[in-house]
């Protein structure tokens, strides 16, 4: 048989991987606009349409056919047909109706739910879609964008997420991209995509901190750059934070001038909406001018008002100490000093702000680094991850998981195994152990977050390991693990050592936590922490109690005539004594009671040994124990 072969001349044989089926871009898919680019031989580049735009509106518009129009003609279509239009999808993906029934009048079109924990289905056009599918259209023209500018088909790619998404929020990503023919290489968080953009970029080593204020959120980030490793050593931020509250402030003080009235209920809502656009033109123009002048028509009366870049920044002062203020919590979560910080990245739009820029500069020390488009550097992080996954690369990009991950335990209290600003992937695992005697059957209780006590997290999955060999409660040992791959998804599975029996279930829900809720998870967590220590020993003690009356009840059950009457009485007496002490709140009362219950049964525990060893020996020859 002969073999051919084919030769290249030299220096001109093909990259390993470097085929069509490998083309690989980035994409920022964002809540108002989404950017797709493309990196070779670690040169990255946006992909822009005719007039130049790299930006692609966050918007769909649906015909009654189902045919779907994504960005800017849809963006057009807003005021003419609001019912076939929908924005903002991101704030959806991976969230229940239960979730976010407070949003519904809000937002541009119907709720439709028949499964208040199924995932949510929007009523547009006639049709009933989810976020997950209308994402996916989104996701479409980005493609077809790249396919088009680059002439060869896009299957594969990294789409980046916000910092907070939690595990549901990135699997429905992940699905909306399956859903556009799109090979998922990774999810990254955005401030660690931006991270790498400036750090490739500049070959730059060393403590970077990410600062990223977007219209509705703001997020920053620690990340570590060395030989080319970028490790993030914590992330925080507010879910409820952006350039809109920017907006609001100033359209408050241009209402209060207008009416002499200070708060916003006092104005109807097309005098607000009217205000909120106003506000947010004069924001942009005092990026780059000193002052200005703005005309307000609503309710048939004009109104001029004015404002001064000094004036701007007394409206939103607060504001910005508030991303300060994070900045340096996130700073001792990594425990590091602002003086071990080489540079600042800046992005999202709302960085443009001059305070904001201020303000980071002083906080920091230095001046922020902005050579980049903040409106375009994530998805140029993305691109130089698409390439290093493909092509091959001497990078490691190594993020961490937002919340903290565990277990329900007995009395609803959490044990966390895989804790908040850990590195991923990771696997970690604990032991647990049987609460009764007999018992086969072990319920496991997933849950997410930073509180104490299982019902102030939210929920991810529940599963049960069943097969467990009856023992003596406290004797059987199942060893739990929790596995978190790169791009932030849970698998846990439980194994019980003596059988080797095992479950486990990978952690998909229909929904999730919105980023509201992991900013309110967090601070509250530190917010409600003494209260939060302070229930948990109270339940712990509880617990404690009632195992202990468990297993003095179980031996009255099964020894009872070793005792007389008074004895039995007395212990009868304290089990009363601890049940009452069980019901109140008094900590220190219910370890005491339980201290004096196990020195009332302590002779009765004295008995039962003796029997145990006198039953041993029953038959045994003296001369075989001296042996």
């Amino acid at each position: 048989m002969v073999t051919l072969l084919q030769i290249h001349e030299p220096g001109e044989t093909p990259e390993p991987h470097a085929t069509k089926s490998e083309l690989a871009v980035g994409i920022d898919l964002g809540t108002t606009n989404s950017v797709v680019a493309i990196s070779s031989e670690g040169k990255p580049e946006v992909i822009r349409d005719n007039d130049g735009s790299a930006l692609v509106p966050s918007i769909v518009a649906y015909a009654p056919d189902g045919s779907a129009i994504v960005g800017t003609l849809a963006k057009g279509l807003l005021l003419s047909r609001p019912e076939a239009v929908v924005s903002s999808i991101k704030r959806l993906m991976g969230r229940g109706v239960a979730d976010i029934k407070s949003l519904a009048g809000q937002l541009p079109y119907e709720i439709e739910s028949t499964n208040s924990e199924g995932m949510v289905r929007l009523k547009v056009s006639g049709q009933s879609l989810t976020p997950v599918e209308i994402s996916a259209d989104i996701l479409r023209a980005l493609k077809e964008r790249a396919n088009e500018r680059l002439g060869e088909t896009v299957s594969k790619a990294v789409i980046t997420v916000p910092a907070y998404f939690d595990d549901a929020q990135r699997v429905a990503t992940k699905d909306a991209a399956r859903l556009a023919g799109i090979d998922v290489l990774r999810l990254v968080a955005e401030p660690t995509a931006a991270a790498l953009a400036y750090g490739l970029d500049a070959g730059a080593e060393g403590l970077y901190a990410v600062f990223d204020l977007g219209g509705g959120t703001f997020d920053v980030s620690l990340l570590r750059m060395e030989k080319g490793v970028f490790q993030v050593l914590a992330t925080g931020g507010d879910a409820a934070l952006g350039g809109d509250d920017f907006d609001h402030a100033i359209a408050e003080y241009f209402l209060g001038q207008r009416t002499g009235e200070l708060h916003e209920k006092s104005f109807s809502a097309d005098e607000a909406k009217v205000a909120l656009m106003t506000a947010r033109l004069a924001k942009e123009c005092l990026t780059t001018d000193e002052s200005g002048e703005w005309v307000i028509e609503a309710r048939g009366e004009t109104s001029r008002h004015s404002l001064g870049r000094d004036e701007l920044d007394l409206l939103i002062k607060p504001l910005v100490d508030k991303t300060i203020k994070i900045c340096s919590n996130v700073l001792d979560d990594g425990g590091v000093g602002i003086d071990e910080i080489k540079g600042v990245v800046l992005v999202g739009g709302s960085t443009r702000v001059p305070l904001v820029r201020k303000r980071v500069g002083e906080f920091f020390g230095r001046e922020p680094l902005a050579n980049i488009d903040p409106d375009e550097v994530v998805a140029i992080g993305a691109a130089l991850q698409a390439e290093a996954l493909t092509q091959g690369s001497d990078t490691l990009l190594l993020d961490v998981i937002p919340l903290s991950l565990g277990l329900e335990t007995m009395g609803g209290l959490v044990e966390k195994v895989v804790h908040r600003n850990t590195t991923i992937p990771v696997a970690k695992a604990q032991e647990f152990t049987t609460f009764q005697d007999g018992q086969t059957a072990m319920s496991i209780h997933v849950v997410q977050g930073e509180r104490e006590m299982a019902e102030q997290n939210r929920s991810l999955a529940r599963f049960n390991l069943s097969g467990i060999p009856p023992m003596t409660a406290g004797a059987a040992r199942i060893r739990v693990t929790f596995q978190v791959d790169a791009d932030g998804l849970l698998t846990v599975s439980a194994t019980e050592d003596s059988t080797g029996i095992n479950a486990q279930v990978e952690v998909k829900p229909s929904y999730g936590l919105s980023d509201e809720e992991m900013a309110t998870m967090l601070r509250a967590s530190m917010e409600h922490a003494q209260d939060d220590m302070e229930l948990r020993l109270l339940t712990e003690a509880r617990v404690e109690a009632e195992r202990a009356m468990k297993a003095v009840e179980s031996a009255l059950k099964a020894d009872c005539s070793l005792l007389d009457d008074g004895e039995r009485d007395a212990i009868g007496r304290q089990i009363d004594v601890v049940m009452a002490a069980v019901r109140g709140n008094d900590r220190d009362l219910i370890n005491a009671e339980v201290e004096n219950l196990d020195s009332v049964t302590r002779p009765f525990a004295e008995k039962r040994m003796d029997k145990g060893i006198r039953s041993a020996l029953k038959g045994v020859e003296v001369k075989k124990l001296d042996t």
